[in-house]
């Protein structure tokens, strides 16, 4: 019987992006940005100095040292038993960031296939049985079913499946075995 497939984002969702690039942009430029004080903020009104940002974001290591999310390593372990699983991220808007995710994926996840990355710029075209992202104008084109990761600026958002952690994730896609 065929798997079904799920795609799995990167940053916000494998990658504590948030806390890194917190760290970053508070030291760059003398803030003292909490994930408290950004909760519901969109990343526009949280991050308001754009270019700062900007430039933190094609850092050289910036994506290659980010932390991995809390049970995100054997959260998938255990869904590749059940699933086809897709790393996809869109990543070509800040190309330091593809060998470095590339790399970062080998070192953490090295049980996902290379034939099972995928680094895109628009995730319109994928097309799987699952979504799992934190940004909801990539699950609103999802052709399958999108499922939300929490994070600071999606918090007020209720259109879709939301998980807060990976062990959630476990737990709605296992449901769907039954």
């Amino acid at each position: 019987m065929k798997k079904k497939t799920i795609a799995v984002d990167m940053d916000g969702v494998l990658a504590d992006i948030e806390a890194h690039l917190i760290e970053h942009y508070n030291e760059a430029n003398g803030t003292t940005l909490t994930r408290e004080s950004i909760q519901g903020l969109s990343e526009e009104d949280a991050f308001v100095e754009r270019d700062l940002l900007r430039g933190i974001l094609n850092k050289e290591n910036f994506f290659r040292n980010l932390p991995v999310m809390d049970d995100a390593v054997e959260s998938l372990r255990q869904l590749q038993e059940n699933f086809e699983i897709f790393i996809v991220s869109a990543a070509t808007e800040f190309p330091v960031s593809l060998a470095e995710k590339i790399a970062w994926l080998e070192e953490h996840f090295p049980f996902i296939k290379w034939e099972n990355i995928i680094l895109c710029g628009s995730k319109r075209i994928i097309n799987t049985d699952y979504m799992i992202d934190d940004h909801p104008k990539n699950l609103d084109y999802c052709m399958g079913k999108p499922i939300m990761f929490t994070a600071f600026h999606n918090v007020n958002k209720t259109h879709h499946l939301r998980v807060n952690n990976w062990k959630e994730v476990v737990a709605v896609l296992n449901e769907t075995l039954n």
